[in-house]
C-alpha cells in the first residue's frame, strides 16, 4: 500500500464521473473541509493477503501523522494514480473502511471521500516540513515475528500435484489455461473442482455462498457483529444441532477406546517445545499478553494433550494409546476466506492423538480411524463417497516407499483421489489425508483428515518403555473424524442448497433435526387441548415437537412448517380426534400417510435409533417464541 499524506488548510472535493460500475452512491455532490490531514491511499494487489493486518497497519499509520502534525481531522482520499498494481475495487473499499472504523473508535474525526469516482479537487497544503509525508506500507514487515514459520514455509512449499486412481494408477496433472491437464475428469467433475482448487490456492470467497441465506432463514446461526469476524453466535435450533453432532462424534471416539480429556485454550508463547511446534503447524495464532506472559489461543488441541502425553508412564504393550478432546480451537483466518460457517477463526474440533510403537503400528492404526471417520461421516447424513472427494498430502520419500499402502486407502475409498508429493518434508508430518466437502462456489473444505507425525514425539518428549525396557519416541497420529462441527453443518446445508437446486425436498437428518414433529390444530379453541396431550406422549418418548397454535391460515401453517424443512406434519381436526389416527405429511417421501399414534413414535423412534437426543430449547407454542432473524 501507497500513501501520501497532505496536512491542509482547506480541501474541496467534487465528484465529477464514476470510474468503476460499483462506485459508491453520492450523498454531497461537493464538499469542502478546513484544518485537515489528507491521506491519499492506493491500496495494491500484495495487501489482499491480509485485509485486517493492512488495514490495522493503515490506521496507525495515519495515527502516529496526525500526533505529528497535531490534526485530529482526517480526510482518508482513493487516489488510485499512486500505484500501478492495485487492489480490486471491493477490497481497496474494504480495507479502507476498516481504518475508517478503527481510527473513529480511537476518537479522531474521519471522512472517507467518496470511492470509484473520478473526482475534482483543490488542496491548499500547509508548507511545514511535515505537511507532505509518503509512506510504504508492506505487508510482509508485519507482525512477522507472530506468524509461524511454518506459514512462511508454505508459501515456498514446491510440489507436485497427481490423480490416483483405484487401480494404482498416478496421473500427474497441471494446470494450462485456466485447465487442469493429465487426466479425464469427465466423471470425476466435483475431482476436478477439488484439484484446481488446490493448486490454484485461491481461498477468498467473491460471493456470498448459498449456506449463509440458510443458516440465517432457518435460525440456526449468524455473524455476531460484536465479536471479531470468523466468531459466529448460534440460536437455539443451531446449537441443538451442534451440541447433537459434538455428542454423536464424542460417543463415536470413546467406543473407538479413546481416553476423553480437557486442556486449555491458552498457552505459553516461550513453553519451549509449544514454541517449536508453533513454527512446524501452517496456522496463524490469536497472541494475548496476560499480566504474567505472552500467551497464544490453541489452533488445535495437540499442545493439551502432547503435555499430558509427556507425564503419562507409558508401556509398548499399551500402544496405541488414544487421547482425545472436543476442542475449542482459534486461528487468526485471512479475512476474505471468512465466510459463514466453512472458514472460521473460532471452532469446535474434535481431535483425537494416537500414539503408535512404529510405522507398521501406525499405519494399521490409520486404517482403522479412516473406516471410523467414514462411518462417523455417514452417521451425521453424508454419503460415501458421493459428497465428498479424497486427498493425499505426502513427502515424496514416503510415497515412494509406502505406495501399497497409499494405494489401498484409495481402493477402500473406491474413486480417484487428489494426491499432493512434496519434494522435502516442509511440516511435521510425512503423510496427510483429508476428505473434502466442494461447494456450490466451486469451494472446497475439509471434514475429517488423519496425520502421521513423525516429530512431536520427541519434540514433547514423550516415551514408552518397548520391549528391551528401553525408552522410545512414539508416532502420533493426528484425527479428527468429522472435521469442525461448525463446518458439518456448512456442508450438510451447502448439500441440501445444491439438492433445492434439483428440485429435491432438502433435510436434515431426522436425529439432528430441530423440531422432528410439528403439530397442526385445524381449530386452536377445539384442537389444542387434544393436540397438547399429543406433544406430552410424543416428548416422553424423547421425539422433538413443537404445535402452531397461531392464527395464520391452515395452508400458511403447513407452508411454513415445509419452509422450515419439518420431517413430519400432523394436522389435526375432528376426524382425526375421532378416529384417534394421525394425518401425517411425510417430508422425505413427499406425501400424507395415515398413522396411529404409537405406530408414528415407533416410526420415528426407529429411525433416531442409538443417535443422541437433546430436547427443544424453545417454546413448544409457536405464537409465545421470540424471531431470532427478523
Amino acid at each position: 500500500m501507497k500513501i501520501l499524506t497532505i496536512h491542509a488548510d482547506k480541501l474541496i472535493v467534487e465528484p465529477q464521473k464514476k470510474a468503476i460500475n460499483n462506485a459508491e452512491e453520492i450523498i454531497k455532490k461537493k464538499e469542502e473541509f478546513k484544518e485537515c490531514l489528507v491521506v491519499f491511499t492506493a491500496v495494491e494487489k500484495s495487501d489482499e493477503v491480509n485485509i485486517d493486518v493492512i488495514s490495522n497497519k493503515l490506521a496507525k499509520e495515519i495515527e502516529d501523522i496526525s500526533k505529528q502534525v497535531k490534526c485530529n481531522k482526517i480526510i482518508i482520499y482513493p487516489y488510485a494514480h499512486l500505484s500501478s498494481n492495485l487492489a480490486s475495487p471491493k477490497i481497496a473499499l474494504e480495507i479502507l473502511k476498516l481504518a475508517e472504523k478503527e481510527l473513529k473508535a480511537k476518537k479522531f474525526d474521519v471522512t472517507r471521500v467518496l470511492f470509484g469516482w473520478y473526482k475534482a479537487f483543490e488542496i491548499k497544503c500547509k508548507g511545514h516540513p511535515l505537511s507532505e509525508l509518503s509512506r510504504v506500507i508492506n505487508l510482509e514487515e508485519i507482525n512477522e515475528k507472530d506468524v509461524s514459520e511454518a506459514v512462511k514455509n508454505e508459501k515456498k512449499l514446491k510440489s507436485s500435484w497427481f490423480i490416483l486412481d483405484i487401480n494404482g494408477k498416478l496421473n500427474e496433472i497441471s494446470m494450462k489455461n485456466n485447465k487442469i491437464q493429465g487426466f479425464n475428469f469427465s466423471k470425476y467433475m466435483k475431482l476436478e473442482k477439488l484439484a484446481s482448487y488446490e493448486i490454484e490456492k485461491v481461498r477468498a470467497v467473491k460471493q456470498e455462498p448459498p449456506h449463509v441465506t440458510l443458516m440465517r432463514k432457518m435460525e440456526l446461526a449468524d455473524y455476531e457483529p460484536g465479536s471479531d469476524p470468523g466468531n459466529q453466535r448460534f440460536y437455539p435450533k443451531g446449537r441443538l444441532m451442534k451440541s447433537l453432532i459434538e455428542q454423536y462424534v464424542t460417543e463415536k471416539m470413546i467406543d473407538y477406546g479413546a481416553l476423553e480429556v480437557e486442556t486449555p485454550i491458552m498457552y505459553d508463547y516461550e513453553h519451549p517445545s509449544v514454541k517449536s511446534y508453533i513454527n512446524r503447524f501452517p496456522a496463524r495464532q490469536y497472541t494475548i499478553q496476560t499480566p504474567n506472559k505472552k500467551t497464544f489461543l490453541r489452533f488445535a488441541a495437540c499442545f493439551g494433550q502432547f503435555l499430558i502425553a509427556h507425564d503419562m508412564v507409558i508401556s509398548y504393550k499399551d500402544l496405541p494409546v488414544k487421547i482425545y478432546e472436543l476442542a475449542k480451537s482459534f486461528r487468526v483466518e485471512q479475512r476474505g476466506e471468512l465466510t459463514g460457517l466453512r472458514r472460521l477463526r473460532s471452532f469446535t474440533m474434535p481431535d483425537c492423538h494416537c500414539l503408535c510403537q512404529d510405522l507398521s503400528q501406525a499405519k494399521e492404526e490409520l486404517k482403522v480411524r479412516f473406516d471410523l471417520a467414514k462411518n462417523t461421516l455417514e452417521g451425521i447424513g453424508f454419503s460415501i463417497p458421493n459428497d465428498f472427494e479424497y486427498a493425499i498430502r505426502v513427502t515424496k520419500d514416503f510415497y515412494n516407499q509406502n505406495k501399497e499402502f497409499i494405494n489401498s486407502l484409495v481402493k477402500v475409498w473406491n474413486k480417484p483421489a487428489l494426491i499432493e508429493i512434496w519434494e522435502e518434508k516442509f511440516f511435521y508430518y510425512v503423510f496427510k489425508y483429508e476428505i473434502n466437502f466442494v461447494d456450490a462456489l466451486d469451494k472446497a473444505a475439509t471434514l475429517s483428515t488423519d496425520q502421521i507425525d513423525v516429530e512431536n514425539g520427541e519434540r514433547y518428549d514423550i516415551n514408552f518403555v518397548d520391549k528391551e525396557g528401553k525408552k522410545q519416541h512414539p508416532l502420533i497420529l493426528h484425527l479428527s473424524p468429522s472435521g469442525a462441527i461448525e463446518r458439518v453443518i456448512y456442508a450438510l446445508l451447502e448439500k441440501n442448497a445444491m439438492l433445492q437446486k434439483e428440485g429435491r425436498n432438502p433435510s436434515f437428518p431426522l436425529w439432528m433435526t430441530p423440531i422432528q414433529v410439528r403439530f397442526i390444530p385445524i381449530s386452536v379453541d377445539d384442537h389444542l387441548k387434544y393436540v397438547d396431550n399429543l406433544k406430552k406422549k410424543f416428548e416422553e418418548n424423547k421425539i422433538r415437537v413443537d404445535i402452531d397454535d397461531t392464527k395464520d391460515t391452515l395452508g400458511k401453517k403447513i407452508r411454513k412448517a415445509e419452509l422450515e424443512w419439518i420431517p413430519y406434519i400432523v394436522v389435526v381436526g375432528e376426524k382425526e380426534i375421532k378416529e384417534n389416527k394421525l394425518n401425517v405429511r411425510i417430508r422425505e417421501e413427499n406425501q400424507q400417510k395415515t398413522f396411529n399414534i404409537d405406530e408414528l413414535i415407533k416410526l420415528i423412534n426407529n429411525e433416531t435409533k442409538n443417535m443422541p437426543f437433546k430436547a427443544l430449547s424453545l417454546p413448544r407454542y409457536l405464537s409465545k417464541r421470540p424471531i431470532f432473524v427478523g
